[in-house]
């Protein structure tokens, strides 16, 4: 089969039966087309030319490309090609069409990745940077109590819509990546923000957040990504906070703020939505600050008491 028809296949196949975003579809179909013109290149045209040979060429080839900046392209965004690679043969294998088993390839070791994570003077700071005197203040507030108390990913932020938060209850459901759906909390001060919010506006538009309507605009008024990650980053700065803040640095600052107060890897997992433990683990790192100070309390207590004990004999 033509590589060209099995990726087309493939992609539909993420599409339909799998219910992947449009996003991550736009990304296969990225890394795939990608795959399939290197793999042309070297005059392989069909599924089944696919040999352990032309994967290992295929990542030399990838180590050796340069963004648009001159820079080498990171070990994760090779890995990200070879994930889509070993997705499309994995449903190769599920239908019986003969190529390399997916299982050949492996993803290269990657560095840990260094998160940045706010103080909770810095946390404080930002909540309360823009106004509550004007409706956009509000909103803003809002926006970043939401993220900080319950995690959610950027996407899932700006797609909530008025009806989906339990004002009441401080607890509610939303669809993250593939699908799922995982229960969400608010903070008794984020419930607090989003009541402020949600009184003070007077329009009908279906969506939480929303931008300020212009006279005779009557296009959809719900907030983008970018206007949300746009509303963090000028919020950070006018808390006077200096280090890099997008929305995920409140994800980030949320897992290890539980961590920190005690909540146990598993149940962070499910706040966050993550579809592996392994995945949460990497916030676990950061709260070496707390794992440092219990070591100072307890480690060699024994042996001091020990120690005492034979000097008093």
């Amino acid at each position: 089969m033509e590589l060209h028809t099995i990726i087309r296949q493939f992609l539909e196949h993420c599409e339909v039966e799998l219910g992947h975003s449009p996003l991550t579809i736009r990304n296969y179909e990225h890394y795939c087309n990608r795959f399939m013109k290197f793999a042309e290149s070297q005059q392989c045209t069909s599924i089944d030319g696919i040999t352990h040979d032309l994967v290992r060429a295929y990542r030399l080839w990838l180590n050796r490309q340069q963004t648009n900046t001159g820079e080498p392209l990171s070990k994760q965004t090779q890995n990200y090609h070879l994930i889509a690679l070993r997705s499309l043969l994995k449903y190769c294998a599920k239908r019986d069409i003969a190529t390399l088993a997916p299982e050949k390839i492996e993803l290269a070791d990657t560095p840990e990745r260094e998160l940045t994570v706010l103080e909770p003077d810095e946390v404080e700071r930002l909540l309360n940077a823009p106004s509550p005197s004007t409706i956009v203040g509000k909103r803003d507030r809002a926006i970043l109590h939401i993220l900080f108390s319950t995690g959610l990913r950027l996407r899932e932020c700006a797609a909530l819509d008025y009806d989906d938060v339990n004002k009441d209850t401080g607890e509610f459901s939303v669809r993250g990546k593939g699908g799922k759906i995982r229960i969400v909390f608010l903070s008794d001060r984020a419930r607090e923000s989003i009541a402020s919010y949600c009184t003070a506006r007077t329009d009908c538009d279906p969506a939480l957040f929303v931008r300020t309507k212009r006279r005779g605009d009557e296009t959809n008024c719900r907030l983008s990504t970018r206007q949300i990650e746009r509303i963090v980053t000028n919020s950070a700065k006018s808390a006077g906070i200096v280090k890099p803040v997008h929305p995920h640095t409140l994800r980030h600052s949320f897992a290890t703020d539980l961590l920190q107060g005690g909540a146990d890897l598993r149940s962070v997992q499910t706040l966050l939505g993550h579809a592996s433990v392994t995945t949460t683990q990497i916030y676990t790192h950061v709260s070496n600050p707390q794992l440092k100070e219990v070591h100072r309390k307890v480690h060699g207590k024994r042996m001091h008491k020990s120690s005492d004990a034979k000097e008093i004999n």
